[in-house]
């Protein structure tokens, strides 16, 4: 169940499913379209997951819980960053859902965020995620 105001995002990459989804989990390939942040996970459901690196000239280590994952089809997760300012408490916490969707060789991923706390955050966040789509399709299309 989504809460507050949900930030979307969504491309079309011109590669199957199965390249998409090994993108989504591979941490070498998440360095290279995600900020250059450094993941860890297990990819279970209830495993944390963890993001680490330099945003905007701050170190940050943001954690959360793998709370869904159907390989090549759907990964959910909990999100908290430190850098937000927020108490580590579930109420600070991100929603976050992939899906994928097999379109003949082509995949539709749609993404979204929920819990942003004010429009002017929803809206960051959308410019993020599209940002990181948009690197995600550039490296898996060249």
């Amino acid at each position: 169940m989504k809460r507050g105001l949900v930030a979307t995002a969504t491309a079309t990459i011109e590669t199957p499913v199965s390249s998409v989804w090994e993108a989504l989990v591979n941490p070498e390939t998440i360095r290279q379209y995600m900020f250059g942040t450094t993941v860890s996970s297990d990819w279970r459901p209830g495993s944390a997951i963890t993001w680490a690196g330099e945003w905007q000239g701050r170190k940050y280590e943001d954690r959360g819980t793998i709370t869904r994952i159907q390989p090549g089809r759907l990964l959910e997760y909990t999100h908290y960053s430190p850098l937000s300012g927020l108490p580590d408490v579930p109420g600070s916490y991100h929603t976050v859902t992939i899906e994928l969707e097999d379109l003949g060789g082509r995949t539709e991923v749609r993404l979204s965020q929920d819990n942003n706390a004010t429009e002017e955050a929803r809206q960051h966040s959308e410019k993020n995620w599209a940002a990181m789509l948009d690197g995600m399709k550039a490296l898996l299309e060249s």
